[in-house]
């Protein structure tokens, strides 16, 4: 007998879980987009077997498979197909305002419009990261009012958080547990069954107030492990020190079980922290705390992490005037900055909520002109302007600042940079891109985020 899924939002959470449904003779699945400026391509697209995520492994040989040789998946606008489905997944953004408050705009329409829809006995999900006590507070009583269903009798909900990471869609999805949580005992046994049609992991049940709860706990661990990092590289640059030789010397104690040395895993610094999670998973604690919380709990640790993060674009400014004061540069008017990295992670399309936006805003409040390069994301994803050549990206800039260490700016041979740049050229690497040594060796004026040591003023 078939299972009939239906997934809405078709982006880096929705297409994986669906293609691999669809991969399994035991499901037909139906993906739901709206047919929006910016994302409704895809549906077409997708229908014609072809893969809108770039460099990802084994994803764009599944969809074609899925689509084109097993026809067990297809894309619609039309999200009244909720009626015709045993399960339904909620894969839509759930990102925060500036006063870092969640706008659930899109999780409230999708809720209300499959409310409309609903049959009994089906099972919903939602995917979508959620501060805790949305799942319980506010999709359900938007099921059960549009539906007149009770939830835990005629139909059943819960929360099952992805772990996803560009470039490994398919393998996090297949080999990391599963953490589902229901509304009730029936609801997370009939979403668990869903996961172990796919997953070659465990899948771990307990409730949805407590997976929504994991799920931001886990990224804002990442985001405040990152923000420790950053800090250490502002101490190591104050003190003429690399970070990344501290960072190996920091891991480098073993760990031996029974002994009590646990692991350290300092993290990486870098030009900012960007993605779909880290920058707004920390508020989406604190808003689920604050909103369903029995007492106020200040969360000062989680919150100086962000905001240190959310410095660094700044920070590598800084660091651009520092080179410049060497080089007597003092009318930034005049000079041209070139841009490396639009995507939040090296060699992916993904540029949500990029840390080179907050880049390109100081620029612009300092007066500078500004080119920024990407080869791979799409150019209507983003606000400002950017370009996929990158010889005239460079050209006649005054100073170059990588801000994702795509592949294709390791390879970068650096007389070739210079050779484009004008006089006294600058560089300042904000991903461990460049050799320093190199680089100072060729002529410019360096700075990279934590190297103390390779300073040349």
């Amino acid at each position: 007998m078939t299972t009939n899924v239906a997934v809405i939002g078709m982006g880096y959470v929705g297409i994986p879980i669906a293609v691999l449904l669809a991969d399994k003779e035991i499901f037909n699945v139906t993906g739901v987009q709206r047919r929006s400026k910016r994302s409704g391509w895809k549906i077409d697209y997708l229908n014609q077997g072809k893969c809108p995520i770039k460099n990802e492994p084994d994803l764009p040989e599944l969809i074609s498979r899925v689509v084109n040789e097993k026809k067990t998946f297809s894309v619609t606008d039309d999200i009244s197909v909720v009626k015709n489905m045993d399960y339904v997944l909620i894969d839509v953004q759930t990102p925060t305002d500036e006063q870092h408050i969640p706008q659930y705009v899109s999780l409230k329409e999708v809720s209300h419009q499959v409310g409309q829809h609903l049959s009994k006995g089906t099972t919903v999900i939602i995917e979508s990261t959620c501060a805790p006590g949305t799942t319980d507070f506010i999709v359900k009583p938007i099921l059960e009012e549009g539906s007149s269903f009770k939830c835990e009798e005629d139909f059943f909900l819960a929360f099952a958080y992805e772990r996803v990471m560009v470039g490994r869609l398919i393998y996090n999805i297949l080999n990391y547990p599963r953490i589902v949580g229901g509304i009730g005992a029936e609801s997370s046994e009939k979403a668990s069954w869903l996961y172990k049609q796919v997953l070659n992991s465990e899948v771990v049940q307990t409730t949805a107030l407590t997976a929504e709860l994991a799920k931001v706990v886990e990224n804002t661990y990442r985001d405040v492990n990152v923000g420790f990092a950053n800090e250490v590289a502002l101490v190591c640059e104050s003190l003429g020190v690399d970070v990344y030789e501290v960072r190996d010397l920091v891991n480098n104690l073993p760990f031996i079980e029974g002994r009590g040395n646990p692991h350290r895993n300092m993290h990486i610094p870098g030009a900012g922290v960007g993605g779909h999670c880290l920058p707004k998973d920390p508020w989406l604690l604190k808003y689920g705390v604050t909103q369903y919380g029995k007492n106020p709990v200040p969360l000062n640790v989680i919150e100086s992490s962000r905001f240190r993060n959310l410095s660094m674009p700044k920070h590598v400014v800084h660091l651009l005037k520092e080179c410049e004061a060497e080089t007597n540069r003092k009318n930034s008017k005049d000079q041209k900055i070139a841009v490396l990295g639009v995507a939040f992670i090296e060699d992916s399309d993904d540029p949500r909520n990029t840390p080179t936006q907050d880049l390109v805003n100081f620029l612009i409040e300092e007066n500078y002109l500004y080119a920024v390069h990407d080869p791979f994301v799409r150019q209507d994803e983003v606000e400002f302007p950017f370009s996929s050549n990158l010889e005239e990206v460079i050209r006649d800039s005054d100073a170059v600042i990588v801000v994702t260490a795509h592949q294709e700016y390791k390879n970068l041979d650096l007389s070739y940079i210079k050779s484009l740049m004008k006089d006294n050229p600058i560089l300042i690497d904000g991903r461990k891109t460049f050799d320093p040594k190199k680089v100072i060796q060729q002529g410019f004026s360096y700075r990279g985020v934590g190297r103390g040591q390779f300073r040349t003023g």
